[in-house]
This record gives structure tokens, sequence and C-alpha cells, in this order.
């Protein structure tokens, strides 16, 4: 799929960059990614059926635990193939922006 559509950063010093990528996002992992997704959605509400059970509070955090290492490793590998294909697509094409978003993106996934 596709994906050239226009969008918008407001950078820190109020300027506002409006730009397009025009790489393709077809990925080896996306398949992997979306059951990863679906199993910690599943994960997750099984944990709220936990919570309006009353379950014991330790067990509902050791579940919250495993959906957070869940959702941490399903964005290591997003972010492996966001490497392997766009930003070496984007190097190639000259878009150096694509790193500072990149570099933006990992700052905020880490938090």
């Amino acid at each position: 799929m596709a994906n050239n559509h226009e969008h918008t950063h407001v950078m820190e010093d109020g300027t506002v960059v409006t730009h397009t990528h025009g790489h393709t996002h077809s990925h080896a992992h996306t398949k992997a990614v979306l059951n990863r997704l679906s199993r910690a959605i599943g994960h997750l509400e099984s944990i709220r059926r936990m919570v309006e059970d009353g379950r014991d509070c330790s067990e509902v955090l050791i579940q919250l635990s495993a959906v957070k290492s869940a959702i941490n490793n399903t964005g290591k590998v997003i972010l492996q193939d966001h490497i392997e294909h766009c930003i070496v697509d984007a190097i190639e094409s000259g878009d150096h922006e694509a790193l500072d978003e990149l570099n933006k993106a990992i700052d905020r996934f880490m938090k």
C-alpha cells in the first residue's frame, strides 16, 4: 500500500513543515505485527476481566507486565522493519528528515 499522503509537523520553534512520504509500507513482518497486537489486545481484555472480577492485584500487575513486554517487543519488530525498509529508502533518496523523525519516534517509544 503506497503512503503518498501529505502531512504537517509543527517544530519546537513553531515552524510549520508540510511534506509527503513517497515510500511504500510493505514490510516483511506486517502480519506478525498484527498478530502480536491482536494477542496483546486479547490479553488486555482478559486483564480487564480480572480487575472486574476482583482478582488479586499482584496477579493483575504480573499480567500487565506481560502485556508491556509484548508491546515493547512488537515495537522492536516495527522499528527493525522501519530501519530495514523506510530508512534505507529514505537515505538512498536523500530524505534526511526521515532520520530526524525516526529519532523522535525512538525517543517517544523509549519513555
